[in-house]
């Protein structure tokens, strides 16, 4: 499936730092809640570490980019937005870019590794699903009784403003959906020929580790599974040194 972009490329927020002329750049993609300023520092850590350029963007209806331009998200938005990643890349004239991707954006990166494989270097997913389960919709109705009955809509308000229910809802209620339950990713997978580093927390409560087994088993590129115990679907904010030095190792393997 071959999407047009939906968004004007001036419509969306972007944090970019060219600090190492000639070297690589990681960009990440943020989950289904998140935006650029809740990724706090830990992409500039990461440059640091592996003396790559970096770039954060907040995808339409996040952060500080425009509202959704669409009523209704479609069934297919997470490609759609790695056919935009893809726009993006040509815009921004990146060649054999580095992809970490969170929840919806470990995603996101996986579809575009496959999708645009001469286009990627490398691949690091933090909890990233490639199909739906059980456990992953238990975790998003929780987080709806946690939305209605608690101040998690002012936390996320902080980051998304007027726009925070518009994007709540655009997740929740794709995501639970009769016809989302069908939703899979796995025909991206054999055509990933870059290498990846697979992240999840033993304890993710929004997916199984048969989402890593899966992956690792299915790309073509050497596949690496990181799986955490006793943490769950944020790695890069439950343990952050480790993963700052197993993602650092990575990406500094890549020039080897």
């Amino acid at each position: 499936m071959q999407t047009k972009t939906k968004i004007k490329l001036d419509e969306i927020t972007i944090k970019r730092t060219d600090r190492f002329p000639g070297r690589p750049t990681i960009i990440f993609l943020h989950d289904s809640l998140g935006c650029i300023e809740l990724w706090r520092g830990f992409p500039e850590k990461i440059g640091e570490l592996t003396k790559c350029n970096i770039l954060v963007y907040d995808r339409q209806g996040y952060g500080k980019s425009c509202a959704f331009s669409y009523s209704k998200r479609d069934y297919y938005y997470m490609e759609q937005e790695a056919d935009l990643l893809n726009e993006l890349l040509d815009f921004w004239q990146l060649d054999k870019a580095i992809l970490f991707g969170h929840s919806d954006g470990g995603s996101i990166a996986l579809i575009t590794a496959g999708k645009y494989p001469n286009k990627i270097r490398g691949v690091i997913t933090e909890g990233a699903h490639i199909f739906v389960e059980d456990i992953t919709i238990n975790g998003i109705e929780e987080a709806i009784k946690l939305y209605k009955t608690t101040n998690l809509k002012t936390k996320l308000e902080k980051y998304h403003g007027s726009k925070t229910d518009e994007m709540f809802w655009a997740w929740a209620s794709t995501w639970t959906t009769d016809e989302f339950r069908n939703w899979n990713i796995e025909g991206f997978l054999p055509k990933i020929t870059c290498p990846s580093l697979i992240i999840q927390g033993e304890e993710d409560e929004y997916g199984t580790l048969k989402q890593v087994e899966n992956i690792i088993t299915q790309t073509n590129g050497q596949s690496t599974q990181l799986v955490i115990p006793n943490v769950k679907h944020t790695p890069h904010k439950e343990v952050p040194e480790l993963i700052l030095q197993k993602a650092s190792e990575f990406i500094n393997g890549l020039n080897e």
